[in-house]
């Protein structure tokens, strides 16, 4: 009797931590939805247990519906994982092997003998990223396309290092893992992934097609969304992102793909261990491997036209968070770092809105003018219809707010931008304040 106390007890007192700790993951996603900063649905499971699975923001902005769970999202990268688990299980099946030379499937391939599938998998090949070319990527993106026109974006560039030296990271590397896993399993790339893990997974609302997916939960993405209005994304064509980035999913189907590794379902403990050991860079096959309150973890990121997400997990603990957003942000790694606090009780400081003042147009018009920040980013200030807008060259324009003289924010991004005078009063040079760097640049 006193044990049975005793376990309840104990119980109460679990129930009783975890809905406190779904109550501050509200209070941390509501921020970062009423800032603008998250829009679309997110997923947290600790010790196995869900303690948060809720929409934010809108799914379509056109009907103002909300995002919730059942919500579809492009998850871009994070289709890596499921790249590298096919290519760990034709392994398994002795179809291949990740020391494999480039050339055996593609004979003639530039410098393919001294190329590895493992070199591709883990971003060491040295291959040109065909998401480098910005023209492409602007012009090209929402076309089908082919395996003969892909490849032509970078079979014949020089490599970046020889193979194995150096890592960076190359779309292009995975876009071949696609092409191997074609030839080797004898069906599209698509239907291997099927049969190989949605199929076993259970994950029945994913898959590739996402411009002609049919679905009333699928979600609208956005360049921008906020109370000034929205830009819609053009969706990226599935034969492009491919076995790079064109998987779709929910969050629940992501979790289901996380306990279908945690149970080696897909493929064995060995092959799964041996993915999720770094190689570079803290990166290994198609996974990024980092640590968390001394425990491992392991996931990934992804971004496309509209759409931010990241998954990140802790095998230890049988537990995991999944972020899928139908808006472009640059915030789902402080989410992320906030989420994981308040799970493993790390100090830190909730987000706080920024106040936006109004100065003068004669002071804005002062910072006006053209700054130098590096070769690749050359920034243009205007004043224009009584905003400061700033524009990098070859981007769009963005709305810089004042919080005080000489020091501004951006609302879409995580940026802030200070101006500093000379002993004349005059504006002389820009501060890029992003992602914990600083970068000048003096003003022309």
């Amino acid at each position: 009797m006193k044990r049975s106390l005793a376990v309840a007890a104990t119980f109460l007192i679990f129930q009783y931590a975890f809905s406190q700790d779904t109550a501050k993951l509200n209070e941390l996603m509501n921020i970062y939805t009423t800032q603008y900063q998250f829009n679309g649905s997110a997923l947290v499971v600790h010790h196995g247990k869900i303690i948060l699975n809720k929409g934010y923001g809108l799914r379509h902005a056109a009907d103002s519906s909300r995002n919730d769970p059942n919500s579809i999202f492009q998850v871009g990268s994070i289709t890596k994982q499921f790249t590298s688990t096919v290519i760990m299980k034709l392994q398994e099946e002795k179809k291949l092997g990740v020391k494999d030379k480039l050339s055996k499937y593609f004979p003639g391939y530039p410098k393919g003998d001294s190329i590895t599938i493992e070199q591709l998998l883990t971003h060491t090949s040295g291959i040109y990223s065909y998401t480098s070319d910005q023209a492409f990527m602007k012009n090209e993106v929402v076309k089908p396309s082919d395996r003969q026109k892909m490849m032509a974006l970078f079979k014949d560039k020089p490599l970046l290092f020889s193979p194995g030296t150096k890592w960076d990271y190359s779309n292009s590397g995975y876009m071949l893992l696609g092409y191997i896993i074609e030839d080797v399993a004898r069906m599209p790339y698509e239907k291997a992934v099927h049969k190989y893990i949605f199929q076993k997974a259970g994950m029945a609302h994913s898959g590739f097609d996402f411009t002609h997916l049919a679905s009333p939960y699928k979600a609208t993405g956005y360049f921008s969304l906020n109370k000034e209005g929205n830009t819609p994304s053009p969706i990226v064509d599935s034969s492009v992102s491919f076995s790079a980035g064109a998987i779709y999913a929910t969050t629940g189907d992501l979790y289901k793909w996380f306990r279908a590794m945690q149970a080696n379902a897909i493929i064995s403990n060995a092959s799964k261990e041996k993915a999720q050991t770094a190689v570079m860079n803290k990166y290994g096959y198609g996974w990024g491997i980092d640590s968390l309150a001394g425990k491992r973890t392991v996931g990934h990121s992804g971004g496309i036209h509209g759409f931010n997400s990241n998954m990140i997990s802790v095998p230890e603990d049988s537990s995991t968070v999944i972020l899928l957003a139908n808006a472009n942000t640059e915030s789902l790694d402080k989410i992320m770092q906030g989420i994981h606090a308040i799970l493993y009780n790390i100090p830190f400081d909730l987000p706080k809105e920024k106040t936006e003042i109004t100065l003068p147009e004669e002071v804005l018009k002062q910072y006006a003018g053209i700054y130098d920040l590096s070769p690749q980013l050359i920034v243009h200030i205007r004043f224009e219809d009584g905003k400061l807008v700033g524009q990098p060259e070859g981007q769009g324009t963005i709305q810089l707010r004042a919080e005080k003289m000489d020091f501004f924010f951006l609302k879409e991004i995580q940026a802030e931008v200070t101006f500093t005078r000379n002993e004349k009063n005059e504006v002389i040079s820009l501060t890029l304040h992003q992602d914990g760097r600083d970068i000048t640049g003096k003003k022309r």
